[in-house]
């Protein structure tokens, strides 16, 4: 399939998918306005309509929400939303799944997702770098250990086909991974800080009561790592801008050397 993109304006078009109420995009959509891309935020949980394919769009974000992945009678717009990351995958338009979103491209290629039998994940998680990372557009420069926000109770078990692991933690396998060219999905929240964890911790607090988890504390834990939060995270949403100008690039190459055989 041909990239579908509009390169002669120099839009830089990003589409991003929000699930719910309070999971927008965060530090990432801030870092990504910073370097210059144009974020359009669609809610079809409250009525929006996404777009029939990505005509026209440089890059594609799907955010998390508490709806499991394969809910299509709570969330009815997933069915479009597993088709846009396929046809993303397909035409090597940047993705960048955070959370469900992460699910949701594991599961529209193949891969599968389950309830954690650990029970959730929730806080400041530490993680590993696997060696693929080294060389990865992402996460080659990311510290070992980098701390990263959690807020899951379902989880990637199964990786699709040729998806290629990058990062990892000792409670949740799969925290990172990359699906054909241009296409990342994380289980962990880049994008939150602690005013996004305060909000779904009050909103959970009596699930993780009842399961004998602190809601404070799992608060507390990001408010403490918030500057390092910010500086990692930040700069991996700076480098998946980098991705997306590359492949504007690519873009235009290929439109101006179709254009010169026209022309002869």
């Amino acid at each position: 399939m041909t990239r579908a993109t509009t390169v002669d304006t120099g839009r830089l078009r990003i589409l991003v998918v929000e699930h719910e109420d309070g999971a927008g995009p965060g530090l990432v959509g801030e870092r990504l306005r910073a370097a210059g891309l144009d974020t359009r935020v669609h809610r079809p949980w409250r009525g929006e309509e996404l777009p029939g394919s990505l005509d026209g769009w440089s890059g594609l974000i799907v955010l998390g929400g508490s709806v499991n992945c394969e809910d299509d009678t709570a969330a009815p717009w997933l069915p479009r939303v597993r088709a846009l990351i396929r046809e993303a995958v397909e035409a090597r338009i940047p993705v960048l799944g955070i959370c469900l979103g992460g699910q949701l491209l594991a599961h529209a290629l193949g891969g599968r997702v389950a309830v954690r039998a650990l029970g959730p994940e929730l806080g400041t998680v530490p993680l590993r770098r696997l060696p693929a990372a080294d060389d990865d557009p992402l996460f080659g420069t990311l510290p070992e250990g980098a701390p990263a926000a959690q807020w899951h109770w379902d989880e990637i078990d199964r990786l699709p086909p040729a998806a290629v692991p990058l990062l990892t933690g000792d409670d949740c396998r799969h925290q990172a991974f990359r699906a054909g060219a241009c296409a990342w999905g994380v289980q962990f929240h880049p994008e939150a800080l602690t005013g996004t964890i305060a909000g779904w911790a009050a909103a959970d607090a009596p699930r993780m009561r009842a399961d004998g988890l602190d809601p404070d504390g799992a608060v507390a834990s990001v408010r403490e790592a918030e500057p390092r939060l910010r500086a990692v995270w930040g700069a991996v949403a700076d480098a998946w801008a980098g991705v997306v100008r590359a492949g504007l690039r690519d873009a235009r190459a290929g439109v101006a050397v179709a254009g010169g055989i026209a022309g002869e």
